[in-house]
């Protein structure tokens, strides 16, 4: 997985991002665990290099000790991931419409 994202890194500094880069960035974040978000909120001094926060949208902490993590929208980012690879008549545009209330993307 880091070797993955070395070598994507290195394909957007060189201006050489492939379709398969995108599709796969959006597929792991529309399905990857959020457990590395749940360990910063959580744990007292976290290493941050070794953590994985593509999914965290927000965190807050409150004065009492109040934690609050919100993470990004899944729907949307679904949303995105179907654009990317079209509607090839599969059913996934109105799985993702009824996920996201019934309404249009």
């Amino acid at each position: 997985m880091k070797e993955e994202r070395s070598t994507l890194k290195r394909r957007i500094k060189e201006g050489r991002l492939r379709r398969e880069d995108v599709l796969r960035r959006l597929a792991e974040l529309a399905f990857g665990q959020p457990n590395d978000c749940v360990r910063l909120a959580l744990e007292e001094l976290p290493d941050l290099k070794g953590l994985d926060l593509s999914l965290l949208s927000e965190i807050r902490r409150s004065d009492k000790g109040l934690v609050e993590i919100k993470l990004i929208d899944r729907v949307k980012v679904l949303e995105r991931l179907e654009q990317a690879m079209g509607d090839e008549g599969d059913g996934i545009g109105e799985l993702l419409r009824a996920l996201g209330g019934g309404e249009e993307p």
